[in-house]
């Protein structure tokens, strides 16, 4: 099993466990409820926006590159904090993944339009 599914099964073990005190941040972002969820899901785009344009831009940090990791894995975890609010299992999301893999084979030619003319 990979490490999203390992994370999401953790985050489902916690939301069923969300009116126990415990200091989970998980489990406190349950309990504030999917406006706060979603809240956070903004700043992690934000920053990983950021961290990905410094990146572009030669910030010669030579941790740069590890920033943007970061910052995708708490994207990521905050989207599957998300996804067990809203009662989304990350199977359907896999599946939509593999849906358009398979439409990716039948790539259209793009057309170029003449922004001249």
């Amino acid at each position: 099993m990979n490490a999203l599914y390992e994370e999401y099964k953790i985050i489902l073990e916690r939301k069923n466990q969300a009116g126990e005190p415990d200091g989970s941040y998980t489990r406190y972002l349950f309990k504030e409820g999917i406006n706060k969820i979603l809240k956070k899901i903004g700043e992690e785009s934000a920053e990983l926006i950021i961290a990905a344009k410094d990146t572009s831009a030669g910030s010669g940090a030579e941790d740069s590159g590890v920033l943007v990791v970061e910052e995708t894995a708490d994207l990521f975890y905050h989207v599957l904090i998300m996804l067990a609010e809203l009662h989304i299992p990350l199977s359907d999301v896999e599946a939509e993944f593999e849906k358009r893999m398979s439409k990716a084979e039948n790539l259209k030619e793009l057309k170029t339009v003449d922004k001249n003319s």
